[in-house]
């Protein structure tokens, strides 16, 4: 009513010309202060999670079926404690991580170099949380056995999204003390052992994995310049330039180095990289002789310090057999790759849970967005995916807590050799499809950095490239059926038909079950028909025929919108049979299924992996006629 009189008074005004300059600024001023105060008051709602465990319907249902009592009555008290405490302390402290980004400082005041990395208080409060929690110790105390490495995966899975980046250097710390554990635990490396695995936060070491250098990423072989020359105390010193180090201020790190001999000559290709241990700093803080060039400019983890190195004589010890480098540090590989597993789930959880949260409060067209059938439709997609996902992840870690206590079969252990590399590949893209089309269903407010939702979206690009790109990793799914000589795929193709065997008995899963079978059928036929071709072709159908696993294995275990969202059949089937799973449990496995589950079928049938396939490809590439 205020402002109609206003303008009536201002209409009058107008028509008489009477008023002056000096109130007319009154009015329009105050005018201007109503509408704004009217404004003001149109405010959306923030859309928020709680207790991350006690949301996490899925997860608490996993746990129920799996764990064993006694354990999940332990388990379950600490993760609602962990649930409330990430809440409360650790969300406040990521935003701050990404607010105060890591800060180099080459010299000082004086000119002297001084090479400091300065990290925000909250950084280095998440070390200190992650020892307290036990965020690596958990898996090494091996306090309930083979579901130690599950409790673990459980914990990162729910501290990933609000680590502030933190994940990072502990997927690396996990995987600096899988190799020295695989080493035996040398007498030299036993206190960097205990300090990696410790949860005293006064103790605590954090590990990085120096491998790529200028000339290679994924191809160490082939691109690792960093020369080893050996000191007469047995030590050796390296020279060289790593290109992308994250956490760059961690405590130790591992790397790849050739040793030079008397001559200074270096065996060249993977046979001469030798795996190497070193202090990052002195007992009195400075530098090992290494000299940061500078700190990257990221897309994303821009709450990591991520740099280039100089390694001018870095003192280092020696820790696998020379020229086994490539063999021991595997073991971290398989490490870090699975924590990347856990960080795609989580993002995908985080994204999915806050936008559901969104459709319960937002008003758009007269209704919330829960009452907009197609809005729910995209909500409903994305939550197949992370279920398929997320039961991927708990399988591997649960084959991978078999493997560490000598518990798992031979088929496991091959089973678990071709997963780890299927998961990685898969949740990858599954999560950057998740978090695009998440941060969609907030409209314009999924794109404002100060929503938080940006930085979720930049952090889980990279997992699609960290710790191998996805056709580097399809390719070491190929290497790993040649390795086998076909056993991986047949225990693979045993496994997936004894759970098919376990599920068949539920009618409502009937459907899914078959297309699984189907699946399967075309996948036996794809396999039978490359087993003639030339190499060319598998190499083809690399990616295609990863994702079919991954599809296939885990819808025992979900549906998809698009490439890649499609096919974890067998493990959400396996969920769905349980006694007390619920409505959504079924809809799940039922909706992955619908999907093409084999896609390498589809495209061989088209002649996508020909070498003709192959020159239309580099024509179509490269604009040749």
């Amino acid at each position: 009513c205020q402002m109609l009189s206003i303008k009536g008074i201002n209409r009058t005004m107008g028509q008489e010309q009477q008023a002056g300059m000096k109130e007319k600024r009154m009015l329009e001023d105050l005018e201007m202060h109503l509408a704004r105060r009217e404004t003001e008051a149109l405010l959306q709602e923030q859309p928020e999670t709680g207790n991350q465990y006690l949301e996490d319907t899925l997860l608490r249902s996993y746990l129920k079926t799996h764990l064993p009592h006694k354990v999940l009555e332990e388990v379950h008290q600490d993760l609602e404690r962990f649930g409330n405490r990430l809440l409360t302390e650790i969300q406040p402290l990521s935003w701050e991580c990404e607010l105060n980004p890591p800060v180099f400082q080459q010299y000082n005041a004086w000119g002297q170099r001084v090479d400091h990395i300065h990290t925000c208080p909250a950084w280095r409060r998440m070390k200190e949380i992650s020892a307290e929690e036990g965020l690596i110790a958990e898996a090494y105390e091996k306090r309930y056995s083979n579901w130690s490495r599950l409790y673990q995966a459980v914990k990162l899975y729910l501290f990933s999204s609000s680590s502030g980046g933190f994940s990072c250097p502990l997927a690396m710390t996990d995987g600096a003390a899988k190799v020295i554990e695989s080493l035996g635990i040398p007498g030299s490396l036993k206190n960097t052992f205990d300090r990696l695995t410790s949860r005293d936060p006064e103790k605590f070491w954090t590990s990085g994995q120096w491998m790529t250098e200028r000339r290679g990423g994924s191809d160490v072989a082939n691109g690792t310049e960093t020369v080893a020359r050996k000191q007469p105390d047995g030590t050796y010193r390296l020279y060289g330039f790593k290109w992308f180090t994250s956490a760059a201020d961690s405590d130790v790190t591992l790397t790849l180095a050739r040793i030079a001999d008397a001559e200074g000559q270096c065996t060249q290709g993977s046979r001469g990289l030798s795996l190497f241990f070193l202090r990052v700093r002195d007992e009195e803080g400075k530098l090992n002789s290494i000299q940061v060039q500078r700190l990257k400019d990221k897309l994303g983890t821009r709450q990591m310090a991520t740099a280039e190195l100089w390694l001018q004589g870095a003192r280092a010890e020696l820790i696998s057999a020379e020229g086994r480098g490539v063999a021991a540090i595997s073991s971290m590989l398989n490490i870090t790759r699975i924590h990347n597993v856990i960080s795609a789930v989580a993002s995908m959880r985080r994204m999915i849970s806050l936008s559901r949260d969104y459709a319960r409060k937002r008003v758009a067209f007269g209704k919330l967005l829960k009452d907009h059938p197609l809005h729910m439709q995209t909500i409903a997609r994305m939550e197949v995916q992370v279920r398929g996902a997320f039961l991927l992840l708990m399988e591997v870690v649960r084959l991978l807590g078999l493997a560490e206590t000598n518990l798992a079969s031979e088929q496991e252990q091959l089973l678990l050799r071709l997963l780890i590399p299927v998961a990685k590949l898969y949740t990858g893209k599954q999560a950057s499809a998740v978090a695009v089309e998440a941060m969609e269903s907030f409209g314009g407010q999924g794109y404002m950095e100060d929503t938080g939702l940006p930085v979720t979206l930049r952090d889980t690009l990279v997992l699609s490239i960290w710790e191998g790109t996805t056709n580097i990793l399809s390719l070491d799914v190929l290497r790993s059926l040649a390795k086998s000589q076909g056993q991986v795929m047949a225990v693979f193709l045993s496994t997936v038909q004894k759970k098919l065997e376990l599920v068949s008995g539920t009618e409502e899963l009937c459907p899914a079950v078959q297309r699984a079978r189907e699946a399967i059928g075309s996948l036996r036929q794809f396999m039978a028909a490359a087993g003639s071709e030339q190499a060319l072709t598998m190499e083809l159908a690399a990616r295609d025929f990863s994702y079919s696993l991954a599809r296939i294995y885990t819808g025992r275990a979900t549906t998809a919108i698009t490439e890649p969202w499609n096919g974890l059949g067998a493990l959400l089937m396996e969920h769905a049979a349980r006694p007390d799973a619920s409505s959504a449990d079924v809809c799940a496995a039922l909706r992955w299924c619908n999907q093409e589950l084999c896609p390498v079928a589809v495209e061989s049938g088209r002649g996508s992996y020909g070498a003709g396939a192959a020159l239309q490809d580099s024509a179509l590439v490269f604009g040749s006629s």
